[in-house]
């Protein structure tokens, strides 16, 4: 890719047009103010030069030689922008900064006043707050800061913070939610947020997190789920994020297994063989009403035995949140059915032996 470069250049003039006493007075050469930006190959005057606003280049017409990288189109701008706040109707690119979680406008001015500022500027200061800023924005950012927090302090993505806000400032004034705390109702959000975003929690990791009982988040938690599905809700506070329907999301004991076995030291050999039998105990009515978080300690157990990396249920408890006495009393049902959850594939290729598994 080459450019031309534009230059001046001298050109002498005609001469005047002589006297009727046949005396002449030339014109000196002048400098030829007229630039033009023509191909150096072409060399066509006119030029045909073609302005390709859309890639912010001049090309020849002719040879498609490129003669300027930084076009700038000074054109008018008809495109609409997702995140306007008018109905996506306004072609402009200006307009005010718009915070989803916030409510109404954020196009705000602030008076400040330092450590050492005047009487004046912090009565000014006082009386602007009073003025621009809601009450409900302000409890929302707080209640924003302990959901970020919290969230912060157990590793989570920054998708289930944003959803758990978004889910928060939907639920937080529904009729339905009067007498419940703030604290239920933001560790209800985040564990919902868990579910939705894919990296799902069970209660007793929620009960720890936000040090809300277990009962009041179960209780706070079907409130929600039944107001959003009742609205129809769809959850975009990501930017560039499609809405989508809520629906509710379950937690199985499958979603659990490969943080469980991270946090133990196993390979994923024994999650992938955990899971199969989690689905083969399910298919076979094996562990029925019990909850994910035992299912997935007690297959955890059976399996790192099958393949060789034995742990102990105590250990396992310890990671997964269960007694050891639960994790034993679910695999003894899963010992008895053993013939039916082992796959036989497993056996022949020797990456498995029945041996290694716990005593009952």
């Amino acid at each position: 890719m080459s450019y031309a470069a534009t230059a001046t250049a001298f050109a002498p003039q005609p001469p005047a047009a002589s006297s009727g006493s046949g005396s002449s007075n030339p014109t000196p050469y002048q400098r030829n103010l007229n630039v033009h930006l023509i191909c150096p190959d072409c060399r066509e005057v006119p030029p045909n030069l073609v302005e390709n606003f859309s890639d912010g280049d001049m090309v020849c017409g002719s040879c498609g030689l490129v003669l300027g990288d930084r076009i700038v189109d000074t054109r008018s701008e008809w495109r609409t922008f997702a995140n306007d706040d008018q109905g996506n109707d306004d072609p402009s690119r200006v307009g005010e900064a718009v915070n989803p979680l916030l409510n109404g406008s954020q196009l705000d001015t602030m008076i400040s006043y330092g450590a050492q500022g005047s009487t004046a500027g912090r009565e000014l200061n006082r009386a602007q707050n009073k003025v621009v800023h809601d009450k409900r924005d302000t409890a929302l950012q707080a209640a924003y800061s302990k959901i970020s927090q919290m969230c912060e302090r157990y590793s989570l993505p920054r998708i289930v913070q944003d959803t758990a806000k978004d889910i928060f400032k939907k639920v937080e004034d529904h009729r339905k939610l009067k007498g419940k705390s703030q604290e239920s109702i933001e560790a209800a959000a985040i564990f919902i947020a868990c579910r939705q975003s894919g990296v799902p929690r069970a209660f007793k990791e929620i009960c720890l997190l936000t040090n809300v009982p277990k009962k009041e988040i179960g209780r706070v938690f079907k409130v929600i789920d039944s107001i959003l599905l009742e609205s129809g809700s769809s959850l975009n506070a990501q930017v560039g994020a499609t809405d989508q329907e809520y629906q509710a999301v379950g937690t199985n004991a499958e979603d659990l297994m490969n943080r469980f076995c991270s946090h133990l030291g196993l390979t994923t050999q024994v999650a992938s063989g955990a899971q199969y039998i989690a689905r083969q105990a399910a298919k076979e009515g094996i562990l029925a009403g019990r909850s994910p978080i035992s299912i997935a300690a007690a297959t955890i157990y059976m399996a790192a035995g099958l393949f060789g990396e034995a742990r102990s249920a105590a250990k396992i408890a310890e990671r997964a949140g269960v007694s050891d006495g639960t994790i034993k009393t679910s695999y003894k049902f899963l010992w008895e059915a053993r013939d039916k959850l082992v796959d036989p594939v497993w056996i022949e290729s020797k990456k498995a032996s029945m041996s290694g598994l716990p005593k009952v």
